[in-house]
């Protein structure tokens, strides 16, 4: 994704997939890493790997065209980082977003509300007397645009997940 910012400095966003041992202090090491040469962390997820003992950063990072080979280098220079990836700069990859939406749904308008959840595929996973709890996941966009035709019947709380994301197993040919 590129952006365009006063004085012709292009910043891109790139989506980075990182495997490390799972050990203490291994996110503050990552983190502070891209922080000290200036680039935002847009979106952070850590989870567990299929393997045990290892753990997958999904970040998002914004910066300046042409930084991201460095930080790649960077990263992968650290003792428990396993793999890095670049997935924008790869090629095709999968991602999601994971977010709960808690809307206000008094009885009347609870139809309206639902119909609109099933179109975006949500799960309604808590209901209340004047609120229900929405799950939605998809790609950034989808969640974004639910999340725009939720607001008119008044968002209560959000809370979000931020990207996961892996290299698309496709089909060569």
């Amino acid at each position: 994704m590129r952006e365009i910012f006063g004085k012709g400095v292009i910043k891109l966003k790139s989506t980075f997939s990182i495997v490390s041992e799972d050990s203490p202090g291994v996110l503050m090491r990552i983190s502070s890493l891209i922080y000290r040469r200036g680039y935002n962390i847009e979106s952070l997820s850590v989870g567990r790997t299929d393997v045990p003992g290892l753990s997958r950063f999904t970040i998002i990072i914004e910066g300046e065209e042409g930084v991201y080979e460095q930080i790649r280098k960077q990263l992968s220079k650290l003792i428990e980082v396993i793999e890095v990836r670049n997935l924008t700069a790869e090629g095709p990859f999968v991602e999601r977003w994971l977010s709960l939406v808690k809307v206000m749904a008094p009885v009347e308008r609870r139809p309206h509300i639902l119909q609109t959840a099933e179109i975006f595929r949500c799960r309604v996973v808590d209901l209340g007397s004047d609120a229900i709890t929405l799950e939605v996941t998809g790609d950034r966009g989808k969640v974004e645009a639910c999340m725009a035709a939720l607001k008119p019947y008044g968002i209560l709380e959000t809370a979000g997940s931020g990207q996961v994301a892996l290299s698309r197993a496709g089909f060569e040919g």
